[in-house]
């Protein structure tokens, strides 16, 4: 089921570059599928309780930095909603928590493959960069298509104008803390094949992004700039993906 509705969320994220960024109910259908997939993987995987944890954790955790964000500026820099995404939740749109747990599930997953044996602190720290250099595609994305604006969008990653640097700094901060507290509540272990929706659905994304901001999106230097930082977690688990497939690990299992 999770593999389903990644699978149709990946169907609906083909028509993006099609609608100059996505359509309000395109981006409602990405976030609502890829998210439900992501719990649905939890349940399946590791229980109930996982997926509760993660929807409390990721869920909840992102609509109180919102929250915070919206309201003070920290630790984001200053921003704010334009109202285009729907019921807002303490003047946070509902659909921005469940992008966290969207985001935050495969980043978890990731890390634990990437850097496995290592302590709660690397795996924290690898799932950060990796939840962060999602948005190095996904906020450009969004500002254009009008979803939020900031109020100083200067000094900016180089390529990724209109995004502070601010913003990415406290998507690491607040990354770190939500999948730190995610890798000491989700105790299992991580397998490739059984692990494979949130793989895939990581490697779709950097794939997809940066194919989309260079083609589509009409933003090359995004293009560039997340192929960079989001490659250093991307490339690594491709040959992790590649070398397990060669082992004939999988195959001898089908």
């Amino acid at each position: 089921m999770a593999g389903t509705l990644a699978a149709v969320a990946v169907l609906v994220q083909m028509i993006f570059p099609f609608t100059d960024g996505g359509t309000y109910v395109l981006t409602v259908a990405s976030v609502l599928l890829l998210s439900t997939a992501a719990l649905v993987h939890a349940v399946a995987t590791r229980g109930v309780r996982a997926a509760l944890v993660l929807l409390l954790v990721a869920g909840g955790g992102g609509l109180l930095v919102e929250t915070v964000g919206v309201n003070t500026g920290v630790p984001f820099g200053g921003y704010h909603y334009t109202g285009t995404l729907g019921f807002e939740l303490l003047d946070v749109p509902i659909l921005v928590p469940m992008a966290w747990v969207m985001i935050a599930w495969p980043a978890l997953i990731v890390s634990r493959l990437l850097v496995p044996g290592r302590g709660t602190l690397v795996r924290s720290l690898v799932a950060a960069w990796a939840l962060t250099a999602w948005d190095v595609f996904l906020d450009p994305q969004m500002v254009d298509a009008g979803h939020w604006v900031w109020d100083e969008p200067r000094p900016a990653l180089p390529g990724v104008e209109g995004i502070p640097l601010t913003n990415f700094a406290g998507w690491l901060l607040v990354s770190f803390v939500i999948c730190g507290a995610l890798d000491r509540l989700v105790a299992a272990p991580v397998e490739l094949r059984r692990d494979a929706v949130p793989v895939a659905v990581y490697l779709w994304t950097y794939g997809s992004s940066v194919l989309a901001h260079a083609l589509f999106f009409g933003r090359p230097p995004v293009a560039l700039a997340g192929g960079v930082v989001m490659g250093l977690v991307a490339f690594p688990l491709a040959a992790l993906v590649v070398r397990d497939v060669r082992s004939s690990h999988w195959i001898g299992k089908w």
